[in-house]
């Protein structure tokens, strides 16, 4: 995977603002490379690989992903500019992570000699908390409740702004939140109806009344 200068990474990133890059003292003193650029669906690492470096998004998304028995992807967590990933309680990857658009990442190989456990220790607990959101989310009875739930989340992450991205897919979505693809899209339809939202693409999302969706979120 090549890496790329300042220059590069900026075009790639286009002009729209991102969140700033989360550092902690591993982060900021870590010779990490340069960021490499990841073209859509490219893989950073699969299930079985040794787990000995976590990766920090500088711009686009990640998804981590199981596949299961009967052929099925259930994604565990997206990640955006900012979040650090990677972390697993093995030696050994669990889980596929790949790039869902042109993606930028910084990685940073963890080292057997020194003891870091202080500096990551925030960041992986980070990452459990996010995945036990994720179970709350997926024991929602609706879909509208589960959607609700996804939509302020990425919001948040973003700013808490009225107008956010959108970079995964429907069926993303839908294999995050446990419902299909039709589903996910009807129900961003009858938000839409209702005012809820705005959907001016398929990747952008305006919330129009926040109150209706942290209700149904409820």
């Amino acid at each position: 995977m090549p890496s790329h200068s300042a220059a590069e990474i900026a075009l790639v990133a286009g002009t729209v603002a991102r969140p700033a890059l989360a550092e902690t003292p591993f982060l900021a003193q870590a010779r990490a490379p340069q960021t490499t650029i990841l073209a859509e669906g490219a893989e950073i690492y699969a299930q079985g690989d040794k787990a000995q470096t976590v990766y920090q998004v500088v711009f686009g998304a990640v998804r981590v992903f199981r596949l299961l028995a009967d052929g099925r992807r259930q994604i565990s967590s997206f990640h955006l500019p900012g979040e650090v990933f990677g972390f697993d309680s093995s030696a050994n990857h669990r889980f596929f992570a790949e790039a869902i658009c042109a993606t930028g990442v910084r990685a940073f190989r963890l080292s057997s000699d020194v003891d870091m456990s202080r500096d990551l220790l925030p960041l992986a607990l980070r990452g459990l908390a996010k995945a036990q959101e994720h179970q709350l989310v997926l024991g929602r009875q609706s879909a509208s409740e589960r959607l609700a739930a996804f939509l302020l989340d990425l919001a948040d992450r973003q700013g808490g702004l009225e107008q956010f991205d959108l970079p995964m897919s429907r069926l993303d979505i839908a294999d995050f939140l446990g419902l299909t693809i039709e589903t996910v899209s009807r129900t961003l339809t009858r938000f839409k109806a209702k005012g809820i939202i705005g959907l001016p693409s398929l990747r952008r999302v305006i919330v129009r009344k926040w109150g209706q969706l942290q209700q149904l979120a409820e």
